[in-house]
């Protein structure tokens, strides 16, 4: 956005360049304007071309807003910010900022051309089509876009890999901007959204507990190995009267599992969590803690340490 709110008499164009960042379809700016004062601004250098059909209302680098504004323009009539890029504008952290995510009606195609000769200050642009596309699938912004819910599911489909996937869902519940019931609704009437069933056991997972992709990866563990399946972020008040949550814990087995991920290795943390580690002893539970990669990448290991001490415990594996 522009930094300076107009004047209530300020003309069309320049009410209609502050919601825009700056950024004007050259249609919208030959409507208020005679074409040939819009092509003298270009040529003079007090507006800037940005591509074929686009224009800056100065002539400076492109900010992150005015690329966002590019990137729906570009797409065209319908266009929405999608994916990660809708998820960080609704303030979702921690996930890709580039390339930039547009979902335009599925009967509609992107210039091509046009999207590859953006100038080299614009982010590259993604552009997808949908065929569903409900009106609470949108979000009122400058720019639209879709909603928070939408945003994770399509992002999820569109990840390079699965490990990818599960940290875009995981990081919206996590970060307490989307509900896992709201997920649930927008996977509903996207029957061919790819990587469907993926999402919706990750919805699942995270609507158990599992809020962190560590802990996600750690119920699927439990699941492929035959384990019985643990309560997830549950609390418990440490000797001190200090509130403390619990990575995984099987009750009727007074076993605790702690998942580790890189922020551990700090030295302030290290002390925190072996005074935690010792609470939890001295209270008469036992404790694993595992880091997040190992659960991640060697899976059957893990599963039998877990196997020994649940054993040890009292737990019998069914027949």
């Amino acid at each position: 956005m522009f930094a300076d709110l107009p004047r209530e008499d300020a003309a069309t164009l320049d009410w209609l360049a502050f919601e825009q960042s700056g950024i004007l379809t050259t249609a919208q700016a030959t409507g208020l304007l005679a074409e040939g004062l819009v092509r003298s601004r270009i040529r003079t250098g007090r507006w800037r071309s940005i591509c074929r059909g686009v224009l800056l209302t100065g002539n400076g680098r492109l900010t992150r807003d005015q690329q966002l504004w590019v990137a729906v323009l570009v797409a065209g009539a319908g266009a929405v910010l999608a994916g990660t890029t809708a998820a960080t504008e609704a303030g979702v952290r921690g996930l890709p900022r580039e390339p930039l995510h547009v979902l335009v009606p599925a009967e509609r195609r992107a210039a091509r051309t046009v999207l590859r000769r953006l100038p080299i200050d614009m982010a590259a642009v993604r552009v997808h089509r949908t065929s569903v596309l409900p009106a609470e699938h949108l979000q009122v912004g400058r720019p639209p876009r879709t909603t928070t819910a939408r945003a994770l599911v399509d992002a999820a489909g569109w990840a390079r890999d699965e490990a990818q996937a599960q940290e875009v869902l995981a990081a919206g519940c996590q970060q307490r901007r989307v509900l896992p019931e709201e997920l649930r609704s927008v996977v509903t009437v996207l029957p061919r959204t790819p990587r469907r069933q993926l999402i919706r056991q990750t919805i699942e997972d995270v609507a158990g507990g599992a809020e962190a992709l560590s802990e996600i990866d750690f119920v699927r563990l439990c699941r492929r190995y035959g384990l019985p399946r643990p309560d997830l972020q549950q609390r418990r008040t440490d000797p001190a009267g200090r509130t403390r949550w619990l990575d995984a814990y099987w009750q009727a087995y007074r076993l605790h599992v702690e998942i580790d991920g890189a922020h551990h290795m700090d030295v302030r943390q290290w002390a925190a969590d072996m005074r935690r580690q010792n609470d939890v002893w001295t209270a008469g539970d036992r404790i694993l803690r595992f880091p997040a990669w190992l659960v991640r990448t060697r899976p059957a290991e893990v599963a039998a340490d877990l196997r020994r001490a649940l054993t040890a415990a009292g737990w019998r594996p069914a027949a």
